[in-house]
C-alpha cells in the first residue's frame, strides 16, 4: 500500500468508493477531510476514521472554498484531493440525447462536471500557493471519470448527458495536468467500468443486465469491487506515482477491449 503518512487528503463523497478509499488512505496515514452531501454516511465515516467532515450542496459555487478553508484550518496544507463525487442522471430525465431532457442535462453535468470544476479550482488555488513537499511536488488531483466516455455501451447506458459530463472531466483533467505540471501539480483521471456501490443497485438487481456484465467485465465476471478502484487511485495520489499526470487510468475488468 502506498505511504500517505502525514498527507492533508480531500475526498468529495462518503460512500461506495469515496468511503472504501477513504478508509484505506487512512490506514495508509493520510489525515483527511471528507466532503459530502449525505449527511448520515458521512458522519458514520468521519467518527470510523477520526477523519474531518464537511457538509453541504457541493454544487454550490462558495462550497468548494469553505472545503479548502476547512483542510487548511485543519492540518495548514491541501496535499491532494481525490474527486469521486457524482451521480447517474437517469432517474432526472438522463438517456440518449433525443429524450434527455433540460432537467436531466444540467442535473447530471452539475454534480458531475461542475463539481470537479469547482473543487479542483480551489485546491489549485490553494497548492500554488504552497511549498512543495519532500518529493517535490505541491499536489496530487485525481478525478472520477467513466468508461462511458470514450467506450460507449447503447443497449444498457444509453445516458448521453452523464457520458458528455465525464468526457468533460477527462478533457479538464487533461488542459490542467499540461498547465500545472511547471508548477509541481499533478492531476490524472480514474475511469471504472460498472462499480459494486450502492449507485449501482438497480444494476446489480437486473438478471439480464448481470449476465451481459459477465462478458463486457469478463476479469471479475461481473462489478467490480470498489476496492479494486480504491487501491488504484490510492496510487495515483501518493509520492508513488509522481511522474504521472495527465494520464486515465481505466479500471474496468476489460470493458473497454470486450468488443461487446
Amino acid at each position: 500500500m502506498p505511504d500517505l503518512s502525514g498527507r492533508a487528503l480531500i475526498i468529495t463523497g462518503s460512500s461506495g468508493i469515496a468511503a472504501v478509499t477513504a478508509r484505506l488512505a487512512a490506514a495508509a496515514g493520510a489525515r483527511l477531510l471528507l466532503a459530502t452531501s449525505e449527511e448520515q454516511s458521512g458522519w458514520e465515516l468521519a467518527e470510523e476514521l477520526g477523519a474531518e467532515f464537511w457538509i453541504g450542496d457541493l454544487t454550490l459555487t462558495d462550497s468548494a472554498d469553505s472545503v479548502v478553508i476547512q483542510c487548511l484550518s485543519k492540518f495548514g496544507r491541501v496535499d491532494a484531493l481525490f474527486n469521486t463525487i457524482g451521480l447517474s442522471g437517469r432517474r432526472f430525465g438522463d438517456g440518449p440525447l433525443d429524450q434527455c431532457t433540460d432537467a436531466g442535462w444540467d442535473l447530471t453535468f452539475a454534480n458531475n462536471l461542475k463539481t470537479t470544476f469547482l473543487m479542483c479550482r480551489a485546491v489549485v488555488g490553494r497548492m500554488l500557493l504552497q511549498e512543495p513537499a519532500e518529493e517535490g511536488l505541491r499536489g496530487s488531483i485525481l478525478n472520477i471519470g467513466s468508461v462511458l466516455s470514450e467506450a460507449p455501451e447503447p443497449r444498457h447506458f444509453a445516458m448521453h448527458a452523464y457520458a458528455a459530463a465525464k468526457g468533460g472531466v477527462v478533457a479538464l483533467s487533461r488542459a490542467m495536468a499540461a498547465y500545472y505540471a511547471p508548477h509541481k501539480i499533478r492531476v490524472n483521471v480514474i475511469a471504472p467500468g460498472l462499480v459494486r456501490t450502492p449507485l449501482s443497485e438497480r444494476s446489480q438487481a437486473d438478471p439480464e443486465l448481470s449476465e451481459f456484465l459477465k462478458k463486457k467485465q469478463p476479469l471479475t465476471d461481473g462489478m467490480i469491487e470498489a476496492a479494486e478502484v480504491a487501491r488504484a487511485a490510492l496510487f495515483l495520489l501518493s509520492a508513488e506515482a509522481r511522474s504521472v499526470t495527465g494520464e486515465v487510468l481505466r479500471v474496468d475488468s476489460g470493458w473497454t477491449g470486450s468488443g461487446i
